[in-house]
């Protein structure tokens, strides 16, 4: 546990580094390399404190911050009525190894949950993992496939990796708990359960957004991890959350984008990736919808297409060691593609149902439901079927039309 490691006057000094204005984790860094542990900073005097960085930090340093005894005793208290907290300070054996390595890793992290899923020292730790991330505002296939894929990564004893936004990272986050459900509280212990690591852009304190918080405390107790470098009663301000996509991409192998527009914070976690020399992943959708462009762009600039769950596992191979997983357990990307593979392709000289029921003229998804007597779901999954056999066009709109061969 991160608390055995920390008393009262330890915990102290990291909080007053980290709360020290102008510090950061830069200048933390370079001070810790000077002079050892915070404890020894603050035991500096001023001529010393210059020597490693400028006047007015050293100023700073040798200044209680404001509200330091309240933020003290408030993680104090937290790290000592939930079962489940630790903090984990840089040079901690259980800080992990990928964010170490990075340029600008964390002086202190908040963590509520299984340890095993990022520690490099502890037993039956898991270190493969896949980040997966997209829009906050998804189409209904962007959501299926991110569950899909990110159960079957799960099942394979792969971590899942993502920032607990609305959309596509909580769908990725419900997939890897719905694979670890037969596993119970304790998962570390079942090799064949990657469980899921949520990153999140407050204070573990708080759940942004609010509409997450019983997936968040799933996440906590069902073997999952929630991870925060933001001190307690930190609130959802937008500069933090791009700032935490650095910490999703460092530790995962790999990010898969499910859907995104150009100017997502999931193309900033995709660049990240890139710029830390993992893989980047796309999945690519339709040309007409919003939330595929951004993935069109990765792929355009280098990002591997794919279209199952299996072709990132491929290409992580020489990475990854997971236990085999039976060919029934991987998904394709609509999760219901394997229909296909029962289907005689070359008998397709009738159109079928629904390509009847579309016309020829531009028809929307309600009366699609209207003319077939399917539910919507289902829809969606055969008409985005449709639409990468070339037969059905998306049109702006939310209108479907079929395509006539020429």
């Amino acid at each position: 546990m991160g608390t055995q490691a920390l008393d009262k006057d330890e915990l102290g000094a990291w909080l007053r580094l980290c709360l020290t204005s102008g510090v950061g984790n830069l200048h933390g860094r370079k001070l810790l390399a000077a002079f050892g542990l915070p404890q020894s900073i603050f035991n500096q005097n001023a001529q010393a404190l210059r020597q490693v960085v400028s006047s007015t930090m050293a100023n700073a340093l040798q200044t209680i911050p404001d509200h330091f005894d309240k933020q003290l005793e408030l993680t104090w208290t937290w790290l000592h009525t939930e079962p489940l907290a630790n903090i984990i300070t840089l040079g901690n054996a259980n800080y992990p190894e990928s964010l170490l390595q990075t340029e600008d890793p964390p002086l202190m992290l908040y963590a509520l949950g299984n340890l095993a899923l990022i520690s490099n020292h502890q037993p039956q730790a898991k270190k493969d993992s896949i980040a997966i991330v997209g829009s906050r505002n998804p189409t209904p296939q962007g959501v299926l496939s991110a569950h899909a894929f990110a159960k079957t990564f799960s099942e394979t004893g792969i971590t899942v990796v993502s920032g607990l936004a609305l959309g596509i990272d909580g769908a990725a986050h419900e997939g890897a708990l719905e694979a670890c459900a037969g596993a119970g509280a304790d998962n570390s212990t079942d090799s064949h359960c990657g469980s899921t690591i949520a990153v999140v852009g407050t204070g573990l304190d708080r759940v942004y957004p609010a509409k997450h918080h019983a997936l968040a405390k799933r996440i906590a107790t069902q073997g999952g991890l929630l991870i925060s470098e933001f001190p307690l009663g930190t609130p959802p301000l937008a500069a933090n959350f791009p700032k935490r996509n650095r910490i999703i991409s460092a530790l995962s192998l790999g990010t898969l984008v499910v859907e995104a527009t150009v100017k997502s914070g999931s193309l900033i976690t995709a660049r990240m990736a890139t710029e830390q020399g993992k893989e980047v992943f796309a999945i690519p959708g339709s040309i007409h919808a919003p939330q595929s462009r951004g993935c069109h762009a990765l792929i355009k600039q280098g990002a591997k297409l794919v279209e199952t769950a299996q072709d990132v596992l491929e290409e992580l191979r020489s990475l990854l060691t997971p236990p085999a997983v039976p060919n029934s357990k991987i998904l394709h990307t609509d999760a219901i593609q394997k229909e296909n593979s029962q289907t005689d392709t070359d008998d397709r000289d009738e159109p079928d149902d629904l390509v009847k029921s579309l016309g020829y003229d531009p028809v929307s998804l309600d009366a699609l439901v209207a003319r077939t007597g399917w539910d919507a779901a289902s829809l969606q999954v055969r008409l985005m079927e449709l639409e990468l056999d070339g037969e059905v066009a998306r049109l702006p709109g939310g209108l479907y039309q079929r395509v006539v061969a020429g």
